[in-house]
This record gives C-alpha cells, sequence and structure tokens, in this order.
C-alpha cells in the first residue's frame, strides 16, 4: 500500500504548507491546543480564495483518512517596511478529547516526515 501523503487546505483544493508547531495546554481548562504556523498562504498569495469554497474547517488528510477541525483562532501577522506584507498565519486548534489529540499527533508525524520536519522542544524564555 502507497501512503499518502499529508496534506493541509484551508479551502478545497488548495494546499497549504505547515512552517511550524507549537503545542500547549490551556491553564484554564486543560484542553491541549496546537498552534500551526504558515509563513505563507497560497490560497492568499494567489487570490485563489476568491475562486474556492471556504469550509470554515482545516481540513488536515493523510493515510487514516480526513481531520476536520474549526480553528478556534487565526491570526494574520504583517511586517515588511510599510507593515502590509504578511509574516505568518497563526491557525489554533483547541483539542479537548485524547483520541482526538492522538489522531492529530499521529497526523502531525506523518506530516513532519514527509515535509522533513523535526521535534524539537523550545527554548525556555
Amino acid at each position: 500500500m502507497v501512503e499518502a501523503t499529508p496534506t493541509v487546505e484551508f479551502f478545497d483544493g488548495i494546499y497549504e504548507e505547515i512552517s511550524g508547531v507549537s503545542l500547549r495546554r490551556n491553564a484554564t481548562t486543560g484542553d491541549r491546543v496546537a498552534v500551526l504556523l504558515f509563513e505563507r498562504l497560497q490560497a492568499i498569495e494567489s487570490f485563489q480564495s476568491f475562486r474556492s469554497k471556504f469550509s470554515k474547517v482545516l481540513r488536515l488528510t493523510d493515510s487514516e483518512g480526513v481531520i476536520t477541525i474549526e480553528p478556534s483562532g487565526v491570526k494574520f501577522i504583517f511586517g515588511g517596511p510599510e507593515g502590509d506584507d504578511l509574516k505568518q498565519v497563526e491557525c489554533t486548534l483547541e483539542i479537548d478529547r485524547e483520541d482526538h489529540w492522538q489522531r492529530f499527533m499521529d497526523f502531525m508525524r506523518r506530516y513532519a516526515e514527509a515535509n522533513g520536519m523535526a521535534y524539537g522542544e523550545s527554548e525556555p524564555t
């Protein structure tokens, strides 16, 4: 069986590339939180978002199937000399069930392996 390459989509048929991931825990609820970082979004750069259906969910697809999750927040960070260059997009996912967290982590392991990413602890601030 051939492994399917893991994909990430905000818009149907427009594949995005995760540039980083931050895993956290909500101190109040105890829910696990994943923040996916995107240095650029294909949908925005080529204005394809105007021609494609926005599903209001992030769709993560791998060899196990499709995960659909509604982000609890999406933050656009701008920079550059005029402050209007898209620097990064942060997509926050809150995951409250252990089985959903495990499935998400399985996806992330596959995505990381397929895209040359590695897990590492962040430096304490």
